[in-house]
């Protein structure tokens, strides 16, 4: 009798049958659970569950020394911002939002994993961060998030106008879910940190911000942005919650730092001359803001108010400069020939000229307006450092100016 296949089989070695096949080894389990980690909860939708670590500052909370409330209304904001209905919102109806995605290159490839989302409520600031465990539970994770929406009408964000916002439209685009900020005002607090400190500070990152205006560390737990889609990312291949505690502190951090940006430039806009600005530099910022908002008597008692501060050489003069501007289209041309008066005896070819201006045109002087424009001719000939571009630029005005001054004069001798 033959041998059958098994029989040849094991005199080859080879084992026939399961028995001896060892299972493949258990996918890592999770070590630790998003609840005991993060103290979350779910949240059940009609589109699936949801994870929501839920955080309440109370109406004592300080964020370094600015406290998360904005008494002084938002009718400087919206001057800025251009838009009139954020003067009539109330500050409940604000939505603070900021997003930690799978990436920061944006495109069709790129979610939002974590969403933190904060709001005032009877004085307290609420703050919800939505979750999802994996990229299937997008659509649960949108539509908590438009039900916590619900109740505002307009967005705060940090750099919101060119990423957060357009990144969670397009996602509810391809959930097919309305997105619930359609026609909601949008605040966008970047543009205005840059008007506001871009002068004195190297940075205007939110970090940044809140470690040098609002004097506001973070603690051990922060992690840098960058590393965050990494994080997420080993979370999705591990299942181990311990590294997004990190996470969330970064987000939750940037949603109330965004809060207390917020109160502390609307209260800077709505009250300037109260307000508690110490740096020099920040009130000239607020004097340029105000005067680029036409408000041109604010604007003045700021420069006023700055040039009395501790100004770097450069910025003191730039404020004479503008200040002195300011006065003269106000009608103030006593304080505006004092400023350049000022400005002229330490060589500022500018100040020459307005003088020159000022003598030839409003006092009828020829001879004093000859005398300025002498002056700035032999300042600009006598200055090494001036570029040649610059030095072309003033001497054609000028020379022509002592033609036409010249030419009057001998006018008046005939």
């Amino acid at each position: 009798m033959s041998p059958s296949l098994t029989d040849k089989l094991k005199s080859l070695g080879v084992k026939v049958g399961a028995s001896d096949i060892k299972p493949p080894p258990p996918k890592a389990r999770r070590n630790s659970s998003l609840e005991q980690v993060l103290g979350g909860r779910w949240l059940e939708t009609r589109r699936g569950e949801t994870f929501v670590v839920e955080q309440v500052y109370s109406t004592e909370y300080r964020h370094g020394r600015v406290p998360i409330r904005a008494e002084s209304g938002l009718s400087g904001l919206a001057a800025w911002a251009g838009d009139e209905t954020i003067r009539r919102l109330a500050l409940s109806q604000l939505a603070f939002i900021d997003t930690e995605t799978s990436g920061l290159s944006g495109g069709a490839g790129t979610y939002a994993f974590l969403v933190g989302a904060g709001r005032f409520v009877e004085g307290e600031f609420r703050l919800s961060m939505f979750f999802m465990r994996d990229p299937s539970e997008e659509a649960a994770l949108l539509e908590s998030l438009a039900n916590f929406l619900a109740p505002c009408a307009a967005l705060v964000t940090f750099n919101g106008k060119a990423f957060d916002a357009p990144l969670l439209r397009a996602r509810y685009t391809l959930q097919d879910i309305p997105c619930p900020f359609d026609g909601y005002a949008h605040i966008d607090l970047l543009p205005l940190a840059r008007r506001l400190w871009r002068d004195r500070l190297p940075s205007r990152a939110l970090k940044y911000l809140e470690e040098h205006i609002m004097q506001a560390a973070r603690g051990v737990e922060e992690v840098p942005g960058y590393e965050i889609p990494w994080l997420y990312f080993d979370y999705l291949r591990t299942g181990d919650a311990a590294p997004l505690k990190g996470v969330f502190y970064h987000n939750a951090m940037d949603v109330v730092a965004m809060a207390a940006l917020l109160c502390l430039t609307a209260e800077m806009l709505e009250n300037p001359h109260q307000s508690e600005i110490e740096h020099g530099l920040d009130i000239i910022a607020l004097a340029k803001l105000f005067e680029d908002l036409n408000r041109p008597d604010d604007a003045a008692r700021l420069y006023e108010r700055g040039l009395k501060t501790t100004l770097p050489e450069p910025d003191f003069w730039q404020a004479v400069r503008r200040l002195a501007i300011l006065q003269k289209r106000r009608g103030d041309l006593e304080t505006a020939l004092k400023l350049w008066e000022q400005s002229a005896a330490e060589g500022h070819v500018y100040a020459h000229i307005e003088l020159a201006k000022y003598y030839e045109h409003t006092l009828k002087d020829p001879t004093a307006a000859l005398h300025w424009t002498l002056a700035a001719i032999g300042q600009v000939k006598d200055n090494p450092f001036l570029p040649a571009y610059m030095k072309k630029h003033w001497m054609d005005e000028l020379e022509h100016r002592q033609e036409r001054l010249e030419a009057k004069l001998a006018k008046v001798k005939r």
